[in-house]
């Protein structure tokens, strides 16, 4: 029996997302079939790094044998039950962890698929909570300028990426917009624009340490931690965006914690389950939860998503969480860091290097804006030595699973390093 040609199905009926049409012709996208540790192999045969988690998600790598195994056992047992007057142990089991992961387990969580989707119930959550307390007027939301927080409608309107969303401006509610902290930290300039909106907000977004679509803008913990006391000094909820930092990608289990802080609500998806399986979660506070009573008055939140808390997803997720834990994945990024840190120093020094940032195992390099083809030559010249990144406009970056070994480490900041130089 021949092969199917799933090239020439994918060219004729596949939508690949933030993707150009013309690459898909000039460059035929390679069809990945199998992952392992952190290699992805195509139908050809040929291995690639993941050098980028496959879009930040895959921290555990691809393949880990606990996290497949509780797959299968829990699609033997039960598949899918909704969430809406019926629970499952998984759902319960895995709602509990999260909510010991926090600073105080007074939480309540609310399951969703994807990243956007919990942004988006946070967002409805906050701005409910107002309406529950008797703060109608309290409606508008403030975010950092150049932040990303999803797709769906209400995440764009507190993350508005011009590339990305221009088209869709006539459908958004404009958020706040708050200056990027620079490297000093300094709170002065974000508490002057909140200090004015402070009658209207109803909350902050944010992500915490480090902006990543924004092209890995990263910021001090001081910056966030000063947000966060005004944020209890002016009674505006706190919305911490955990999809990409959370779970060990900062050194922290969650980034928010340099900062030494209690967000109101925090959100998190992507390597909640290692990337296995779509899941993701928006973890609130008991305080906002109890205002969601119909003991006088119906204030039921009228939201939820079909598969939120799906019972193999939150399998996935559990055992994700049971090898970070056992295996002590977190405690490992602080050095895994620091190395990645040093191989990639050397680079500020070249003439078409602007920046060289790094925060965990996050290493990103901002490449001099007078060639705007030159971050898709280092793409190439990676993709050629089997290396797959994605530049973030003229940034480049790293952001290998976290069990990533100390050798393959430095073997692809060695390639990364060596490529950059080459690009010119």
């Amino acid at each position: 029996m021949n092969r199917p040609d799933y090239q020439q199905q994918d060219l004729q009926h596949v939508w690949h997302p933030y993707t150009r049409r013309s690459t898909l012709t000039e460059e035929p996208p390679p069809m990945i079939v199998r992952g392992e540790g952190l290699h992805l192999f195509d139908a050809d045969g040929r291995r690639f790094v993941d050098a980028i988690s496959s879009w930040w998600c895959c921290a555990l790598g691809h393949g880990h044998p606990r996290i497949i195994a509780a797959i299968e056992q829990q699609a033997r047992e039960l598949q899918h039950s909704i969430l809406g007057n019926l629970s499952h142990p998984r759902a319960a089991e895995l709602a509990a962890q999260l909510a010991a992961l926090m600073p105080t387990p007074d939480r309540h969580i609310l399951f969703a698929s994807d990243g956007a989707s919990a942004v988006e119930q946070a967002l409805k959550i906050a701005l409910q909570y107002r309406h529950n307390t008797g703060q109608p007027r309290r409606t508008r939301f403030a975010a950092l300028r150049g932040a990303y927080h999803g797709d769906t409608l209400g995440a764009v309107s507190v993350g508005f990426v011009e590339e990305f969303h221009r088209v869709y401006r006539p459908l958004l509610t404009p958020a706040v917009t708050l200056p990027l902290p620079d490297a000093s930290g300094g709170f002065a300039p974000a508490r002057k624009i909140l200090d004015e909106y402070a009658a209207e907000l109803t909350a902050v977004i944010v992500e915490p340490l480090c902006l990543g679509a924004a092209g890995m803008r990263m910021y001090p913990a001081a910056w966030l931690a000063a947000l966060a006391a005004w944020c209890k000094q002016n009674e505006a909820l706190l919305i911490v965006d955990e999809i990409a930092m959370g779970f060990g990608r900062t050194g922290k289990m969650f980034a928010f914690e340099h900062a030494q802080i209690n967000p109101d609500i925090v959100c998190v998806g992507k390597a909640l389950s290692a990337g296995y399986l779509p899941i993701s979660a928006t973890i609130v506070r008991d305080a906002l939860y109890q205002t969601f009573s119909d003991d006088t008055e119906n204030r039921t939140f009228q939201h939820g998503h079909t598969f939120c808390g799906n019972p193999i997803a939150a399998a996935a997720a559990l055992a994700a969480l049971r090898v970070f834990a056992e295996e002590k994945i977190v405690a490992q990024v602080a050095e895994k860091g620091r190395r990645l840190a040093a191989a990639l120093a050397p680079l500020a020094q070249l003439p078409q290097v602007q920046d060289v940032r790094c925060l965990g195992l996050i290493g990103a390099v901002e490449l001099r804006p007078d060639d705007p083809l030159r971050s898709r030559r280092v793409r190439k010249i990676l993709f050629d030595r089997g290396v797959l990144l994605r530049p973030l406009g003229s940034v480049v970056y790293l952001l290998p699973p976290l069990t990533i070994t100390t050798p393959e480490l430095d073997a692809l900041a060695a390639e990364f390093a060596a490529a950059i130089r080459a690009a010119g």
